[in-house]
This record gives structure tokens, sequence and C-alpha cells, in this order.
């Protein structure tokens, strides 16, 4: 499921929120994991704007696309370089940390950002507004160059 939001307007738990009591409809999953992928605009980071709209996703990856639920989508997420970090905490508090990858890191590194979908698995050790909650936080990348 997608839904379009900003920063400064998060529908971020609307969307999880709607998405969560559906998912056992989904047939075939290939895990338990759950990714929250973002589509930005090419320039969105260039020119930030926290008023901005991106598109968000809530999904579970499958083995086929043969059985979609009515009010579903279908996503393909191609493969690519990212980088990849291990964010520990609640939710709410990770803005630091891309704030981080995003100014500090990815400037210094010998990598530019690639215009692909962000995304964050949220595997079993995500657990949403703890403290002790973990997630991966996936960036595309490519060389500088």
């Amino acid at each position: 499921m997608r839904i379009t939001t900003s920063f400064s307007n998060n529908r971020t738990f609307e969307l999880w929120n709607t998405f969560m009591p559906r998912r056992k409809e989904i047939h075939d999953p290939v895990g338990t994991e759950l990714y929250s992928i973002q589509l930005f605009d090419p320039l969105f980071f260039e020119h930030f704007n926290p008023n901005k709209e991106f598109e968000k996703w809530a999904t579970i990856e499958v083995t086929d696309f043969d059985t979609v639920p009515e009010e579903m989508e279908t996503f393909i997420l191609k493969s690519g370089l990212y980088a990849v970090f291990l964010y520990r905490g609640a939710a709410s508090a990770a803005a630091p940390t891309f704030q981080y990858i995003l100014g500090t890191w990815l400037p210094n590194s010998a990598y530019s950002l690639d215009d692909r979908p962000h995304f964050e698995i949220l595997g079993k050790k995500y657990k949403n507004e703890d403290v002790t909650s973990e997630e991966e936080i996936w960036i595309p990348i490519k060389p500088k160059g």
C-alpha cells in the first residue's frame, strides 16, 4: 500500500495503520520482514523542503504477484548499490540519524545519492517506539564521478 506524504505532514502512521491489519491477506510472503519504502524526486535532498511530498509504501516481500488483495498494489524493488546502516532507537527519534547519513556521511564518502528507492527493513528486532528497537536503513548510492 502507498500514500503521499511529507516530512512536515507525516502520514506514516496512517499508512501502516491501514496496512498492518490487512497484511494477512497477502499470499506467499517470503519472510516476516516489512519494508518501508520511500520514492523521492531526484532533487528532493538538494533543495530540501519539509513540505515537499514524496511517495511512501508499506510492503512485504512475496514470491509472486498471482494474488494481489483488493486495494493493494505490487512494487518491484530493483537491485543496486546501497549503503546500509543499523538504527537503534524509537522510530520517532530517527531524524538525526538520517540527517547524519545524508548530511555528513554521504558528502564525505566516495559516493553520491542515486535516484532509486530508499527503504528500511523492519525485522524481528523492530519494536516501533521502543528504545531497543532495531531497523536497517538502506540508502541508494553510486560512485562519485
